[in-house]
């Protein structure tokens, strides 16, 4: 086949377009400062300006009472969460305080529904009110001011309960369930809805991808990943990141990094240096962190966890970071 200079100018400028487009998301994994207690079955929030570390299990097993936080540079122990230890609570950040919701007691699998409220700028402790049933393993999300809560278990089952807490009136209301009962989902705001990406339910994992319309109070499916639960999710230059997890199927944590654009396919990128289950995964500044997780996969409520935070970027800085 013979092409014109123009044919081949044009065929090589989009060669050149494409390999830039697919380069500037492969993003470049580096090490970040160690947490100063190993955690696994934990829970990382970041409020764009630091990211806290609380909760969880970590040498041992033991309960870790600790609440640490990192500014861009270095960790330093803020204080203790209230209460004797949590393993698998949610937690998110909102209007500077940091919710931690639920969660397991110490190391059991004895649910608690509590809500424990931290003042960032005060460093203050108290409790919000609590959610309609105990629950650990669950994820929980914020879209527009209001707390998602999906999915998790208690001491006889999975899941599927769908909660959202509003802070402003300090209440509860329950939403459409989720399609199936599952546990240690990841979840995501993202273009006006709540993306749950996988999850599991005893010894099945789910590649399901759950998509909550506030408008319609209606769940539809989405592209659907390879089954997994305690993976890491965030949102970043308009796409969803889904970081690691645990595969019960094979007995491994994961490494891998998926990417879903709109109306794409998930992506597969550059691998996490260290698989973990637990993956918490959170943004700050122009940067992904996973923070913690356990790089051997244990059916236990008592995990032993790892200080390692890696951090992941983008080659090529997008527009804006959501």
């Amino acid at each position: 086949m013979h092409l014109s200079g123009t044919a081949i100018v044009a065929l090589l400028g989009w060669t050149i377009a494409h390999a830039t487009s697919a380069a500037s998301v492969q993003g470049i994994w580096s090490a970040a400062p160690p947490m100063h207690h190993a955690r696994a079955a934990h829970a990382v929030v970041s409020d764009g300006k630091s990211i806290y570390a609380m909760a969880g299990t970590g040498a041992g097993g033991a309960p870790v009472l600790a609440l640490e936080r990192f500014d861009g540079a270095a960790w330093r122990d803020e204080g203790v969460i209230p209460g004797a230890g949590l393993n698998a609570p949610a937690a998110v950040a909102l209007n500077g305080k940091i919710y931690l919701i639920g969660g397991f007691v110490t190391d059991t699998n004895l649910p608690s529904a509590g809500v424990l409220v931290y003042d960032i700028k005060l460093r203050t402790w108290s409790e919000a009110a609590p959610m309609p049933a105990p629950r650990g393993g669950h994820a929980a999300v914020v879209r527009d001011g209001r707390i998602h809560v999906l999915g998790g278990g208690n001491s006889e089952r999975t899941l599927a309960d769908h909660d959202v807490f509003d802070p402003l009136m300090n209440a509860w209301t329950s939403l459409a369930p989720l399609p199936r009962s599952e546990g240690s989902p990841a979840a995501v705001a993202f273009e006006g809805k709540v993306y749950a990406i996988g999850g599991r339910s005893g010894p099945s994992d789910f590649g399901a991808v759950d998509i909550y319309d506030p408008a319609a109070n209606r769940w539809s499916a989405g592209p659907p990943i390879d089954p997994r639960g305690t993976a890491g999710g965030v949102v970043q230059c308009r796409a969803i990141y889904v970081f690691g997890g645990e595969s019960q199927a094979t007995q491994k944590s994961l490494g891998d990094v998926l990417r879903l654009v709109p109306g794409g396919a998930w992506e597969t990128l550059a691998p996490m240096p260290t698989p973990r289950n637990f993956a918490r995964a959170v943004i700050l500044n122009d940067a992904v962190y996973v923070v913690g997780g356990s790089p051997t996969p244990e059916a236990s409520h008592a995990s032993i966890g790892s200080a390692i935070v890696e951090r992941f970027r983008l080659e090529h800085a997008c527009a804006s970071p959501t």
